[in-house]
């Protein structure tokens, strides 16, 4: 398939998506292109104001589409405990979690808990809700959970003496491209332990290539470079869209635009770096954020041998 369009976007009636960073960006466009399909859309904002104005331009596009908000920074592991819960509630299941909100090369600052902000915010983050949130993707039968990464792990490297840039003093793009890494890690990870306790769930992860948003308010020559290299959100999301929705992805798929460099054009399955690819640091990477977030993600043995709704229907 050479050009996967938001015409490829399957129909989605009757499923629950959440995205985090859902007020602008790429995260912006998933959320109004899945509520487009008829998904319902959970739309995850640290700003309610700016969340509520996401969903009214939405509305206003499409009359009777299916939002909320939620709620979340995810500089804060309380805060992603509470709105977990608010998302799970009742029994509630989740078809869809996108794994989109990221600060990058901002300041040396720090998440709530002490951590370096970009690896707090960009993998702790979204390593704890995915797990808090494990049981709903699990009832949902056929889950899909999607990790968004960027060209920026190339230059990552996992330092686990010095995750917070503490001993070594702080570079933003270091520290940027280490947060890019880890979201890779994670994916192929939860991959790997997610099959081998048989559970329904998907794990694929996206990058959106040279892409104009506010991301990049941190980078000097972003008001320069942008307006003449980066694609426009819409088509920079489709790569997020195709890993969310395309009945042909697989676990551990990664997608990006096909065009030089990965930098433009319509999304298709790219390659990544050896050490995105490294077993070994992803298991310790693993090992880490449980650690580090106080989230416990059940063995691959305990999973398989729990029953299951998804698996009781055959899902």
């Amino acid at each position: 398939m050479s050009k996967w369009t938001h015409a490829d976007i399957p129909a989605l009636v009757g499923k629950r998506a959440l995205i985090t960073g859902a007020n602008s960006g790429l995260g912006f466009e998933a959320a109004r292109a899945l509520a487009a399909r008829g998904a319902e859309v959970l739309l995850a904002c640290r700003s309610e104001d700016r969340g509520r104005e996401a969903m009214a331009e939405i509305s206003a596009e499409q009359p009777g589409a299916k939002l909320s908000l939620v709620r979340l920074d995810l500089a804060d592991l309380d805060d992603v405990r509470r709105a977990a819960a608010e998302i799970a509630g009742q029994d509630r299941t989740l078809d869809l979690l996108i794994n989109n909100a990221g600060v990058m090369m901002p300041p040396a600052s720090t998440t709530k808990q002490g951590f370096e902000l970009q690896f707090g915010v960009n993998h702790l983050g979204h390593f704890a809700l995915t797990g808090l949130l494990l049981e709903a993707l699990e009832r949902a039968g056929g889950a899909r959970v999607v990790n968004v990464s960027s060209q920026a792990h190339r230059n990552g490297e996992i330092n686990f003496d010095d995750l917070d840039f503490e001993q070594r003093g702080y570079d933003r793009l270091a520290a940027y491209g280490q947060s890019k890494l880890a979201n890779l890690l994670f994916t192929f990870e939860a991959a790997r332990r997610f099959a081998a306790a048989e559970l329904d769930i998907i794990v694929a992860a996206a990058h959106p290539g040279w892409t104009r948003t506010n991301l990049q308010k941190h980078w000097g020559l972003a008001d320069l470079f942008n307006p003449i290299l980066g694609m426009r959100p819409a088509k920079g999301a489709l790569g997020i869209l195709r890993a969310a929705s395309d009945p042909e992805v697989t676990a551990g798929d990664y997608f990006g635009p096909r065009g030089l460099y990965q930098m433009w054009g319509y999304p298709k399955r790219v390659g990544t770096t050896k050490a995105a690819r490294d077993e070994a640091d992803a298991a310790q990477l693993w090992e880490v954020s449980e650690l580090r977030t106080g989230v416990r993600y059940p063995s691959p043995a305990a999973l398989a041998a729990t029953p299951s709704p998804a698996r009781a229907r055959g899902g």
